[in-house]
């Protein structure tokens, strides 16, 4: 068996995650505090307690999944379930920064203020109203991509988000993505809705945030992760320090090209995935893109407690 550790990404979040794993485990609740104590604020209580319209704020989001999942990754591995067999680290999105956490590549705390730094800077670059995305659901990449292609007339329309084999998501200027939407469910798209997200995430609107992390990134050690990350952006792994500094910048405005990174973890041997943190999306999704790979979403006590020994 040759196992990944992926993590989730915006979205996934709810009032209340990770407080029984806080409540259960002293190392859980550790990452919370140093958590709270780098960003300045008691972030572990609107984690906790909400209200949810604070959380789901991208600013907030970010760095809560992070906390969140480290944190069952340290319960997971006072348990006893730790290392052995895992061959890569992935995570969507803000997932890939706290996939590099998990392997040693970045500080809890300066991924939690890294994160901070960038759910502001992505926010910020584009004002509301002006951006959308949007999920298109029954098309592949080529067709989504095609779609997002004719709809652009000009703006910004990206496919943003390669999921599985029949999500793409579209980001780009707000009539731009409607026009896909559109332009998808004549293409003979299952479903075609646009997201309630605050701005559109993984593509070129989002230069000013990427420009922002360049600058974040300058001031952070990075060291060699303890497995490869497979990156966003190349669908690949990386050990190299620098070019994953490269990447994280580059993956502000380029696409997560997540089936691409599962399907390349499961030709390298990986047959056992682990999402830990809130959610289950991404298990869903690698279960659409590999029918055979074994699969578990680990973000309570009782779900440690199902894992076989």
């Amino acid at each position: 068996m040759t196992r990944a550790f992926v993590f989730p990404g915006q979205g996934a979040q709810t009032v209340g995650m990770g407080r029984a794993l806080a409540d259960r485990w002293p190392e859980a609740r550790a990452v919370f505090e140093t958590v709270d104590e780098a960003l300045g604020e008691p972030l572990s209580r609107l984690i906790f307690e909400g209200p949810a319209e604070d959380l789901t704020l991208t600013a907030n989001a970010q760095p809560a999944l992070m906390a969140t999942s480290i944190a069952a990754l340290r319960a997971l591995e006072a348990e006893g379930h730790g290392w052995a067999g895992v061959a890569y680290v992935a995570g969507h999105s803000l997932g890939e920064y706290t996939a590099l956490c998990a392997a040693g590549a970045l500080d809890l705390a300066d991924t939690a203020r890294l994160l901070r730094v960038r759910g502001l800077a992505m926010q910020d670059a584009v004002p509301v109203g002006v951006g959308a995305m949007a999920a298109l659901l029954g098309l592949d990449h080529a067709a989504a991509a095609a779609v997002a292609a004719e709809a652009a007339q000009g703006r910004v329309c990206e496919a943003a988000n390669d999921n599985d084999p029949a999500q793409v998501v579209v980001s780009g200027h707000a009539d731009a993505v409607a026009r896909a939407v559109e332009l998808a469910k004549a293409r003979g798209a299952k479903r075609a809705v646009m997201l309630p997200v605050s701005a559109p995430f993984h593509c070129a609107l989002m230069q000013p945030a990427a420009d922002a992390m360049a600058a974040a990134l300058e001031g952070v050690t990075l060291r060699a992760p303890r497995v490869p990350v497979v990156a966003n952006v190349t669908a690949e792994a990386v050990s190299d320090p620098a070019e994953i500094r490269r990447l994280l910048v580059a993956q502000v405005t380029g696409a997560v090209r997540w089936r691409e990174s599962v399907s390349w973890m499961v030709a390298q041997g990986v047959d056992d995935f682990r999402e830990i943190g809130a959610g289950k999306a991404l298990a869903g999704m690698i279960r659409r893109i590999a029918r055979d790979a074994r699969t578990a979403s680990i973000g309570t006590p009782e779900d440690i407690a199902a894992l076989p020994r």
